[in-house]
């Protein structure tokens, strides 16, 4: 039974946590394949609201085995506060598997990734300062320390020796700081170690025993598209691989064991941090998407950055990460508005582009092109068919699927898993059809 991959189409933060959770439902096991705590995936079950960061959003449900594949960077001392907030709350991590290869987040990337922030000033990259981009740096770098290293004391104590005396380097000699120290951070890391390992496992035989076995198998993105570190608006990205093809290096499986791949989207945009942002709404009605939307980052807490949708960058992550569906969310946000604008293209210096401009020059300069609909007024919130939509919330829809080329399966149309519209069957796979 091949497996299912869902990711974010914009900048990040489109409501995958509430997709992924009302998926999971179905699911035997979700595979959080990529990123770290910088992710944040909010979860409305009734009147209980859960903020997951490092935990994939299944893990709210007792049949699923909820997995952080190799692709994830993990610190430890967040990943136990977070399962012990959840077993506060009754929900268990018992079944929880955690890739031996992944890679750890030690103190001293924590620290670097602030001053590296403050360092750069007005270039500054607008990271969540939680030491993601450090971790993967001493990946590529093959000095990084991994999960599986905090079960051999001797191996632990060797590579940390050899990171210190780079990172130590850095703190004193280029910011003024006193160094980290080796045993402090051997004693703490050494103590998660008990806790962990009953987690630790090749979650990679795992993941393909559960597909082999026909479970189904969820693979959920963190951050969006536009955030990936090939193919986004770098260097205003994250550190790792945030399109479909993520899912096969970061989980370790192969494209043909993913047969969907759901790419969730906001109605209108947003983006959180630095970074160019063509459809960006510094006026009323950007501020009218962020009350409406409660547009705050579920990490950090940071006002999001607002605006109309965006359907050629929208158009761009369905070619690169081959979209089969689009789950829409938020179009209940626009309710509020008399008249809403979509972007349709860009233009710079008398060109006009349809596609994703081909220089980052040409992107930070792109004036939009708008296609205005009108609104509908009303409140959506009770719909639960396609049938209950108004006519203007159908065209708003059915326009938005012309332009990206890709057809929207499902619309949410409020916070809550209860609050969908199934619009269409999904997509029958070409390996189906063969």
């Amino acid at each position: 039974m091949p497996g299912i991959a869902l990711l974010g189409t914009q900048w990040g933060d489109e409501g995958k946590g509430k997709v992924t959770h009302l998926m999971a439902d179905a699911m035997d096991m979700v595979v959080r394949y990529q990123g770290g705590n910088n992710a944040g995936h909010t979860v409305i079950v009734g009147t209980e609201t859960f903020k997951l960061h490092l935990l994939p959003a299944g893990i709210l449900y007792p049949h699923i085995t909820p997995v952080l594949a190799p692709g994830v960077v993990v610190d430890p001392s967040v990943l136990l506060e977070e399962i012990d907030a959840l077993a506060l709350r009754g929900i268990s991590a018992e079944k929880l598997r955690i890739s031996g290869n992944a890679h750890l987040i030690m103190p001293y990337h924590r620290e670097l990734d602030r001053l590296t922030e403050r360092r750069l000033g007005k270039m500054k990259l607008g990271t969540t300062r939680r030491g993601i981009g450090p971790a993967y740096a001493d990946k590529a770098s093959r000095i990084g320390i991994r999960i599986q290293d905090l079960l051999d004391r001797k191996i632990f104590t060797e590579k940390l020796d050899v990171a210190l005396r780079e990172k130590n380097l850095l703190l004193t000699k280029i910011y003024g700081r006193l160094p980290m120290n080796a045993d402090a951070i051997l004693q703490e890391y050494l103590g998660y170690a008990d806790r962990l390992e009953p987690h630790i496992t090749d979650t990679v035989a795992e993941v393909h025993t559960a597909l082999d076995a026909g479970k189904n198998v969820l693979f959920e993105g963190a951050q969006g598209m536009l955030l990936d570190l090939d193919h986004g608006t770098y260097p205003f990205v994250t550190s790792s691989n945030c399109v479909a093809g993520g899912v096969c290096t970061g989980a370790g499986v192969g494209p043909r064991m993913i047969d969907r791949i759901i790419g969730v989207t906001k109605a209108y945009t947003t983006r959180v941090g630095e970074g160019p942002f063509p459809t960006e709404d510094l006026g009323p009605d950007g501020d009218l998407l962020v009350e409406r939307g409660a547009e705050f980052g579920a990490t950090t807490g940071r006002k999001r950055r607002c605006g109309w949708f965006d359907a050629v960058i929208v158009r761009y992550a369905a070619r690169v990460s081959s979209l089969t569906e689009i789950f829409l969310t938020k179009i209940d946000v626009l309710s509020a508005f008399d008249r809403i604008k979509v972007c349709v293209g860009y233009e710079h210096e008398g060109k006009i582009y349809e596609t994703f401009p081909p220089h980052q020059t040409i992107f930070h300069k792109a004036v939009p092109i708008y296609k205005e609909f009108e609104g509908w007024r009303t409140d959506i919130s009770g719909a639960r068919s396609w049938a209950d939509l108004p006519k203007a919330a159908q065209t708003y829809v059915e326009s938005l699927e012309q332009m990206v080329g890709v057809p929207i399966t499902q619309i949410s149309v409020g916070a809550e898993a209860t609050e969908t519209v199934t619009r269409l069957a999904p997509v029958t796979p070409r390996s189906a059809q063969a």
